[in-house]
């Protein structure tokens, strides 16, 4: 009968972060703007395999220079490492935004009348969260895959399709999880600033990690689905048990941290 009630309270709360994202404009404002990254990865891919098309705009040949290679193979792996930065960065967003609503439209009061555990308000949140940006991912791979067939690349093949998607699915959901301590900093500051801050410093600082103190890269969270996956490329050093464990120990951690913030904070 209790775990009937707990089970019906997380439905519930589950029920009700969908229909505030789904009703919100931030959900179809997210979708746009990773059409739109896709599109113009698009644009870019064919700036690079035609370059008179830019001739006159300095600045769009000098970022379509970077993409190198205008064939499958190197597309394919531009954009799982764009899909990283994007699966931290834009779904960071997304994480904030679910978290950080209740506190600059002030109906975090509203929320905890409902009468559900704080636990599964936050495991609810969470889930949404994960799932929406899941999808903005999954949106942003297939439409920039579009975007490829009609620039009309070389070297396509069923079976390069299939492991680049395999690939960019693990390297997504694998820095997903390391979101939950964005969740934890957005309630603790009960607004957006400081976790945005906080994604961004954790975007330099991972790149930093990377390129310069590679030593370091296997016990760093944010740098490890890079080196799990490979995608941070073969002069970096590879994942071991240690960085599995640091992985999800920071995804529990802000996990529990959050939840233990809902149980203790003082919400009013």
């Amino acid at each position: 009968m209790i775990r009937r009630f707990k089970m019906e309270g997380f439905y519930t709360a589950l029920n009700i972060e969908f229909l505030k994202a789904r009703k919100s404009k931030m959900f179809w404002i997210t979708i746009i703007f990773f059409v739109f990254i896709s599109v113009m990865m698009g644009f870019l891919l064919l700036v690079a395999k035609h370059p008179e098309i830019a001739k006159n705009s300095e600045i769009i040949s000098t970022k379509a220079s970077f993409i190198g290679k205008t064939d499958w193979p190197s597309y394919f792996g531009l954009l799982i490492q764009f899909g990283m930065a994007l699966a931290f960065v834009g779904a960071g967003i997304v994480t904030v935004w679910v978290f950080g609503r209740e506190y600059s439209d002030r109906t975090i009061k509203d929320i905890l009348a409902v009468p559900v555990s704080r636990f599964s308000i936050v495991t609810a949140k969470f889930l949404i969260a994960f799932v929406w940006s899941f999808l903005l991912l999954v949106i942003m791979f297939f439409v920039s895959v579009l975007s490829g067939f009609l620039v009309n690349l070389e070297g396509w093949s069923a079976k390069l399709f299939t492991h680049s998607f395999v690939l960019f699915t693990k390297t997504s959901l694998l820095t997903l999880i390391l979101l939950t301590p964005v969740a934890f900093i957005t309630c603790m500051s009960r607004g957006y600033l400081l976790p945005f801050g906080f994604i961004i410093l954790t975007m330099i600082v991972t790149q930093f990690v990377i390129i310069g103190l590679k030593f370091i890269s296997p016990y760093f969270p944010w740098a490890i689905p890079a080196l799990i996956t490979s995608v941070a490329g073969p002069s970096n050093p590879q994942a071991n048990v240690l960085s599995w464990i640091i992985l999800w120990a920071t995804a529990l951690l802000g996990f529990a941290g959050t939840a233990a913030w809902w149980r203790y904070a003082d919400q009013h």
